[in-house]
């Protein structure tokens, strides 16, 4: 069903693009190395695995693995793990407890699924592999009757503090959950005056977020290894932009 819904939603592109979850170990070290590419040598991260050329942590031998691939070249250009309550049990927990106390977050009897690693090849940033990516993630959260989206977005800290400050103000203004729905980060990000509108420097992942209608937990985390703060998101599925997740999908290719 992802699949060829994906494909439909990509008859468009100039590029044929499909969307699926993958166990196909050649595409999953594919995904692998465009984290790296996009994390350590896009970002700055210092990755223990740096030396094999992919990101990988434990979290990557029980999450699911979805993509988007390039068909013509073979190529995996997008990409999201995804972690549920069952397979959060098998790691340990969910990715985003490592960086924030999730105990006004996950609720009882609630279901969640948690994305993480997101990402996308620098040469199809357009906004179709993004739309490809949400298509998927709403799919999956239809099909498995899941409550939550949530995961850690990253603001990158290679302009240093003064830009993720900016964008963080505007995310506290404009897009904070309730006080009660909050997160306490383990690292506070420093805290310095700016006088920029963070606004306009929303990185598009975490733009793409808060247009499909995601609320942000509170403060960010620092985050050193990856030179960045992420911010937790969080979605009830009923609060999904179901006509703007379709205008994404099939307008900004």
């Amino acid at each position: 069903m992802l699949q060829a819904t994906a494909r439909q939603q990509a008859e468009t592109q100039e590029a044929p693009l499909v969307a699926r979850i993958t166990d196909d170990p050649v595409e999953i070290r594919q995904a692998l190395e465009l984290r790296y590419r996009v994390f350590a040598e896009g970002m700055g991260a210092s990755l223990p695995t740096a030396g094999e050329g992919i990101d990988k942590d434990h979290f990557d031998d029980t999450c699911l693995h979805l993509i988007v691939k390039d068909v013509i070249n073979d190529a995996v250009v997008g990409y999201s793990r995804i972690l549920t309550n069952e397979l959060a049990q098998k790691t340990g927990g969910f990715y985003s407890a490592t960086e924030f106390d999730l105990s006004h977050i996950v609720q009882p009897g609630k279901r969640y699924m948690e994305i993480g690693r997101t990402c996308v090849d620098p040469d199809f940033r357009s906004g179709a592999v993004i739309g490809l990516l949400w298509s998927g993630i709403a799919q999956f959260m239809a099909a498995n009757n899941i409550d939550y989206l949530m995961g850690c977005a990253s603001i990158s800290l290679n302009e240093g503090y003064a830009r993720a400050v900016a964008i963080v103000n505007h995310l506290r203004d404009k897009y904070f959950t309730d006080a009660s729905m909050r997160a306490e980060p383990k690292h506070h990000m420093p805290r310095i005056e700016v006088e920029q509108d963070g606004k306009s420097l929303i990185p598009p992942l975490l733009k793409a977020y808060l247009r499909i209608g995601v609320k942000v937990c509170g403060e960010p985390c620092l985050d050193k290894d990856f030179n960045v703060v992420d911010a937790l998101i969080l979605l009830a599925r009923d609060d999904i932009n179901q006509r703007y997740l379709r205008h994404f999908a099939k307008t900004e290719g």
